[in-house]
């Protein structure tokens, strides 16, 4: 048989915490964010789950190309806008969107040869300072692109960077709309953690990682708080148990060492799978649907559990390393990602090739 790891895509979840995006922000289009292969998930996995929205952001062509195989006809938005100047000759074949948030982007722009003029997104750094162009040289940059043949209509958009911290984003939206407050064009504001907890007005926002079930605000918040689902489950199963006396050590280093009687089990799953090596003892974990945690340092393809809240566990128990376990159990990933020194995002996006991910026959999580 298979090794016993594997990861399922929700779509029922992923559908649910869309419609969470669109009651937090009722008057807006709602972009899916699916860059990163959908965070992880597979864009064509994510894509029944997703395609009640209004249009998909994503980074590169080939995402881009992906979608459209998909039979999506509706927006698609490059957030990074393109790369080199040839990338706008797909631009005009797929009827990609994209982003503008420099000079050398205008000038490609104005050495394209096109039939159909292009819709684009003027990117203003509002104190992200990442991407975009600063407020004194934004209006410059507009007109060069509204004198521009080859482009049509012109939005307007920004990126926050404490949409889910203390500092908010007031700072950032009265830089944006000092800026912009005479332009047309639709607005393009907030991200995840701005759609769930400052209710800004705008045309079109971007839902992220609360789409794929983590919470942007946590820990501040969790998903039970915003009412948001796992949309990815990783399990396995126990292939081996293990009795500890006193002083007995686990793993690599002898990081854990029994303090007395103990009972562990080893799980089919470790680094080389995605799961964080620097994730120490405790990391949570469900055994049989109970929450216990790691024990030791993981290992290329196994790490220890502590069996002793869950005594009836052996071998083949299920293990729930992150999403919905059996009996209606549930561990969202931020517990995880946290004990474990990271964020979601991260531990969506690291899971290894080698695990099997697939669509859950059990749309309903």
């Amino acid at each position: 048989m298979p090794r016993p790891i594997e990861a399922l895509v929700h779509p029922a979840a992923l559908a649910h915490n869309l419609a969470r995006a669109r009651g937090a922000a009722p008057d807006a289009r709602l972009w899916a964010v699916v860059k990163a292969n959908a965070y992880g998930h597979g864009i064509e996995r994510a894509f029944e789950g997703l395609r009640g929205a209004d249009g998909f952001a994503l980074l590169d062509l080939a995402e881009a190309e992906r979608v459209r195989a998909l039979g999506w006809r509706g927006p698609v938005l490059l957030l990074e806008g393109v790369f080199e100047p040839r990338d706008l000759e797909l631009c005009s074949r797929l009827n990609l969107w994209h982003v503008v948030h420099c000079n050398e982007q205008i000038d490609w722009l104005a050495a394209h040869k096109t039939q159909q003029p292009q819709r684009v997104f003027l990117k203003m750094n509002s104190g992200m300072n990442r991407l975009g162009f600063r407020a004194a040289a934004l209006r410059a940059a507009w007109a060069r692109l509204n004198a521009l043949a080859q482009v049509d209509e012109i939005s307007l958009m920004t990126h926050f960077s404490d949409a889910d911290g203390e500092r908010g984003v007031a700072h950032q939206v009265a830089a944006f709309e000092a800026a912009t407050r005479d332009l047309p064009g639709e607005r393009s504001l907030s991200n995840s953690a701005a759609i769930l907890r400052h209710g800004l007005r705008s045309d079109w926002v971007r839902a992220g990682i609360l789409s794929y079930g983590s919470a942007p605000d946590f820990p501040q918040h969790d998903i039970r708080h915003w009412g948001l689902r796992p949309a990815m489950t990783l399990r396995s199963r126990l292939i081996a148990t293990q009795q500890l006396q006193s002083g007995d050590t686990v793993g690599y280093g002898s990081r854990f060492v029994a303090s007395g009687p103990q009972r562990i089990g080893i799980v089919a799953c470790g680094y080389a799978d995605g799961y964080p090596r620097h994730a120490g003892t405790d990391t949570p974990v469900l055994v049989d649907g109970v929450r216990t945690g790691t024990v030791g340092r993981v290992s290329m393809d196994m790490l220890a559990v502590d069996l002793t809240p869950v005594p009836q566990a052996g071998i083949g128990s299920e293990v729930t390393l992150w999403g919905h376990g059996p009996h209606g159990s549930l561990l969202a990933i931020d517990d995880v990602a946290q004990a474990a020194g990271t964020i979601g995002y991260e531990l969506m996006c690291a899971v290894a090739p080698r695990v099997p991910m697939r669509v859950a026959a059990d749309v309903e999580p």
